[in-house]
């Protein structure tokens, strides 16, 4: 799996809904650097149970997509009058 990044936008919306988050629920100041760090350590430690479930969830998906189509693919299928 290559390196979790994200751009300066997703970066800057992820560190307000930690700082937040810290604010919020467990009524501390969290500052930039430390959100950035704390992110940093999500993605590099964290991210890859999170990524690995959506990969997962991805290819169960894809899974039943396929076997629908063999399904109708079946179906269109003609017997022929012997």
């Amino acid at each position: 799996m290559s390196e979790i990044k994200f751009n300066a936008d997703e970066k800057s919306q992820i560190v307000r809904k930690l700082q937040m988050y810290f604010r919020e629920e467990l009524d501390q100041e969290l500052g930039q650097f430390d959100a950035e760090f704390l992110l940093d350590f999500i993605a590099e430690d964290i991210g890859t149970f999170f990524y690995n479930r959506g990969v997962y969830d991805a290819q169960t998906v894809l899974e039943q997509k396929i076997e629908e189509i063999s399904d109708a693919m079946y179906q269109l299928e003609k017997i022929p009058n012997c």
